[in-house]
Formats: C-alpha cells, sequence, structure tokens
C-alpha cells in the first residue's frame, strides 16, 4: 500500500489526517521533526505531510533537509500551516514542496492533490532500480532560451537508461542533451538523454531526471 508519513506536533491534526487517508494509504506519523527525518530514511514514504510551524525545527528545514539527501530529494512534500499561504507559499515552492495548504484543510482537496501527484510520481517511476554510485558526466545542449552550453556534474542517483542530478542549467521538459561519460583524461561519449521530469525549475536546488533515448554506450552497467 501507498505509505504517507505525517509530521506534525498538533495532536488533533494528526488525528484527522489519519482517519482521512486511513482507507487509501499507510500513515506513519510522528509529533517530532526530528524523528519524522529518521523515518523518512527508514520508510521512504511515498508522500510526506509537514506542519510548518513546529518547536524546534520549522517545516521550512525538514523540506530543505528532504531536498538535499538523495534517499529523500524525490519524495513529493505537502506542506499545511496556520500560516497564510500568501506569506510561505512562494517560499516554499522554492524548496520544492509540491502543494501548501491551509488550516483548516480542505480534506476533499487534499486528497485529490495527493492521488494526483502520487499517480504522476508513479508512472515516472523508473521500470529498473537505482543505485547509488558517484559518477562524472558531461553534459551539452541547449538550454531554455536555446543557448548552447556544455557542463560537468556529478551525480550519485543512476540506473541502466538513465540518472538524475542537480543543475543549475535552465531547461525545458524533453529538452535532449549529449552525455559524456567523465573520466580521467577522457570524456567518452555514451548518447543523447531527455529531460524526463524536474523539479524546482529554475532554483539553486532545481533537479533533473534525465533518460537515454536508446540504449546508452560506455555505460556503468
Amino acid at each position: 500500500m501507498t505509505r504517507v508519513l505525517i509530521i506534525d506536533d498538533d495532536e488533533a491534526m494528526r488525528r484527522m489526517l489519519r482517519f482521512r487517508l486511513k482507507d487509501a494509504y499507510e500513515i506513519i506519523d510522528t509529533l517530532s521533526p526530528k524523528e519524522g527525518l529518521i523515518l523518512a530514511l527508514q520508510h521512504k514514504p511515498d508522500a510526506i505531510l509537514v506542519d510548518l510551524m513546529m518547536p524546534a525545527h520549522t517545516g521550512f528545514e525538514i523540506c530543505q533537509t528532504l531536498a538535499s539527501l538523495s534517499f529523500t530529494q524525490l519524495i513529493p512534500v505537502f506542506v499545511i500551516s496556520g500560516a497564510p499561504k500568501a506569506i510561505y507559499k512562494d517560499f516554499c515552492d522554492a524548496l520544492g514542496a509540491q502543494c501548501y495548504f491551509e488550516k483548516p484543510i480542505d480534506f476533499n482537496l487534499l486528497q485529490s492533490r495527493l492521488a494526483a501527484v502520487l499517480a504522476k510520481d508513479h508512472e515516472n517511476r523508473r521500470k529498473e532500480p537505482r543505485i547509488r554510485l558517484r559518477v562524472g558526466l558531461k553534459l551539452r545542449g541547449r538550454d531554455a532560451k536555446e543557448n548552447p552550453f556544455e557542463t560537468l556534474i556529478f551525480t550519485e542517483n543512476v540506473s541502466g537508461r538513465g540518472f538524475a542530478c542537480g543543475l543549475t542549467v535552465p531547461l525545458v521538459r524533453n529538452a535532449v542533451v549529449e552525455v559524456f561519460l567523465w573520466i580521467p583524461a577522457a570524456h567518452r561519449f555514451t548518447g543523447e538523454a531527455r529531460l524526463a521530469w524536474i523539479k524546482c525549475p529554475e532554483t539553486p536546488e532545481q533537479l533533473c531526471g534525465f533518460e537515454f533515448l536508446v540504449e546508452p554506450r560506455e555505460w556503468i552497467f
């Protein structure tokens, strides 16, 4: 069953979220932001609901930490808060949050958004497992404004037919880049890859997922 982690110091809110979501999802919850990060690493939930204002740690810090860890950076995060959306939503978006819900929560909207994001996430999931292996790559192509670029990056998220990496170059969905395996004293052409998905576009936290157009050569598998 799809697993959802709730991080909120309000027991009544956690109880209400459990009640509204338990029929569709396996629920894990905690009042502690610190324990929430541990649970995210241990259970790797399919989605995380996090309160914005909590003692000791804020939802901002939770979002930032989840986005910085390779094991959790692809998990969609939903912010729930008593603070007005107009004040914090843009900042949460920049940290990679999928949605922002003000309290009192519109549970019907939350359930529909959660279902839509998780359905899309499952569509984008790889057909083969990815492994943690630090690989240097050179990417070459054209950015969102059709300007040529060439950049060197490292990734620790690779599979037989693709990879995910942080990238500061602005790109549009389905952009195609040339990929070279970066090894000492040489750059070996691997193949062309398209931008399959993108998170936090045009921000310092931009994360891109690439899929090779054809079976790659000179690859790590």
